[in-house]
């Protein structure tokens, strides 16, 4: 399942995000860990509290849309950052909702799946597709990362569901849900399941795998967790995230020069 379409037409200019690669799923699944025990790190370790760290966050997050949105092209290091923040704000969504106004995780879940489902109508009614292939335009963009941040919301409110009211515990509930992206990528392979409702599916499931994995390792083990902290995971994933992302750029470099020694003879 790396490439959400197997058969796409070239789009007439630049695509802003990256192709699906195993790059992008190995860095998507550390910056969902990471917006997890970011947002952990800021609002309980730190003391800065759910509504100071939304607002914090959310304004930062707006300030990387702004830039990424400036790019017109796949920018690595723009993309991801906006990314990992989105993440750490998706989750602050919820945890707001649910911490701060005392709404259930079942009516967050709903919620979030309900408000998925509308963006994705009308995104495919204004544009005809919800390929990741063809975002090349301002408008397509906002519905992408419109439909990211409800994806990280959703994962978040669907995780703490299963792992802490349905009281199936951090690793049990990483492993329910990597199971479950395992048989979307069995269906895409040998179901020939359609590559666009795969991405999303998977891109929705991964939120909580990586969710669930990140609370595993920071958690104490009084909360079911393996008691490293959530400085030490979200540092740990940070700088992985970091790697990775210079290495994309590095390789990204390497291959514009070569194409460009391509035309040149």
């Amino acid at each position: 399942m790396l490439a959400p379409n197997r058969q796409q037409p070239a789009p007439p200019s630049h695509n802003r995000v990256p192709d699906v690669t195993l790059d992008f799923w190995v860095i998507k699944l550390m910056a969902v860990t990471t917006g997890e025990t970011a947002a952990d790190y800021l609002a309980d370790t730190i003391g800065l509290g759910l509504t100071v760290t939304s607002l914090i966050m959310t304004g930062i997050l707006i300030a990387a849309l702004v830039l990424q949105f400036a790019q017109k092209r796949y920018v690595p290091w723009a993309y991801w950052l906006a990314v990992v923040l989105i993440s750490i704000v998706g989750t602050l969504v919820t945890d707001n909702l649910v911490d701060t106004f005392g709404v259930r995780l079942q009516t967050t879940t709903i919620a979030f799946s309900v408000a998925l489902a509308a963006t994705f109508a009308v995104w495919y009614a204004s544009e005809r597709t919800l390929s990741i292939h063809t975002i090349f335009t301002t408008r397509r963009e906002i519905f992408y990362w419109l439909a990211i941040l409800l994806t990280f919301a959703l994962g978040t409110a669907a995780g703490d569901l299963v792992a802490e009211s349905f009281d199936m515990g951090y690793l049990t509930t990483g492993l329910l849900f990597g199971g479950a992206i395992a048989l979307i990528v069995l269906a895409y392979w040998l179901l020939n399941l359609d590559g666009i409702l795969a991405f999303w599916l998977a891109y929705i499931l991964t939120r909580p795998l990586g969710a669930s994995f990140g609370d595993l390792l920071s958690r104490s083990a009084r909360h079911g967790g393996l008691g490293f902290g959530t400085i030490f995971t979200s540092l740990l994933f940070l700088g992985c995230i970091i790697a990775l992302v210079l290495h994309m750029t590095l390789k990204g470099t390497t291959d514009e020069a070569d194409e460009l020694l391509l035309d040149l003879d």
